[in-house]
């Protein structure tokens, strides 16, 4: 019912940054629960929304590192959803252990991420190429030289994009973001395990100095890798997409169709002759521009719904 209501509002919702969404409760992701005027479990709820959000993080750090979606959902229901139940039922309602159970779910989730991390660098040592290429390579055509068209054959149409793939060198772009940053947060991870084990082991009187300056060396480490994965998940955001879930799709769709287009031009260019154009410095200019002002649109969008909902 909720989603046929909603389908039905949003026919009357030009704008489709401002369309409503269902949230899939059987996704990847955890809901954050609204916090009404007065409530009087507020800073409850709003500490409960913290987990959610550190969950949801995780989750898009482990899809960009290339965790399969099956994993991660099992490790939701196995550590959230199923632990969650059986306390339910044996003991009732208990905020604080869901805080526990969202924390060992996270752990057991970027122990996956390592995982990815660890066998990615184990192939590059190999010499195995693990780097996905901004762009398919084209197969090398031999231009025949002196290739005339018989009058009778039509000369066939050059190849068009569809929208998706000419949307894909955009999204590539976003793509490989993405991966900076993630492999920036797990780059940053290493560098706190080893501090704190560092920590662990300065004890005794004598090393007190040391144990401050390491402790304060391991808060700094933590605000920055929270921060860190707060842009990570903002990134995608900005260019309007809800989550990183979302981009993905339309990326690995986008992908394949500029794979079929390029394929589909090299066989172009062998039957005619003709050597497709590509793309031109005044393309990826409007291109840029584009980019700039997708993210302002989004930008103005977020401001009238905070505006709407202050209101």
């Amino acid at each position: 019912m909720k989603r046929s209501y909603t389908d039905l509002i949003n026919i009357y919702v030009k704008d489709d940054r401002q369309k409503l969404k269902v949230f899939d409760r059987n996704g990847v992701y955890l809901p954050k629960k609204k916090i009404g005027k007065n409530n009087p479990k507020a800073e409850q709820i709003k500490t409960d929304n913290q987990y959610r959000v550190m969950w949801n993080q995780t989750v898009d750090r482990a899809l960009i590192s290339g965790v399969p979606e099956g994993q991660i959902l099992e490790v939701k229901q196995s550590e959230i959803g199923q632990k969650v139940k059986a306390s339910i039922q044996k003991s009732g309602r208990n905020p604080a252990l869901l805080k526990s159970l969202i924390t060992t779910a996270i752990y057991a989730l970027e122990l996956l991420i390592g995982k990815v991390f660890k066998m990615a660098s184990q192939e590059a040592d190999k010499g195995i190429e693990t780097v996905i290429k901004a762009e398919p390579e084209q197969t090398p055509v031999k231009r025949v030289k002196g290739f005339v068209k018989a009058e009778s054959e039509p000369v066939p149409e050059m190849p068009k994009k569809s929208a998706l793939a000419s949307k894909y060198p955009r999204l590539m772009d976003i793509y490989h973001k993405l991966e900076k940053q993630n492999a920036a947060i797990y780059e940053r991870e290493q560098q706190l395990a080893s501090v704190e084990k560092e920590l662990a082991g300065a004890k005794g009187i004598f090393k007190a100095k040391q144990r401050k300056e390491l402790q304060e060396q391991v808060e700094q480490l933590k605000t920055q890798i929270a921060n860190m994965k707060q842009y990570l998940s903002s990134i995608v955001q900005g260019y309007g997409y809800k989550n990183v879930k979302a981009f993905l799709a339309e990326f690995k769709v986008s992908k394949a169709e500029y794979a079929d287009y390029q394929s589909t031009v090299a066989k172009w260019e062998q039957q005619t002759g003709n050597k497709a154009e590509s793309d031109s410095l005044k393309t990826r200019s409007q291109r840029k521009q584009q980019e700039v002002n997708e993210r302002e649109n989004n930008r103005q969008s977020h401001h009238y719904r905070a505006e709407r909902g202050g209101r």
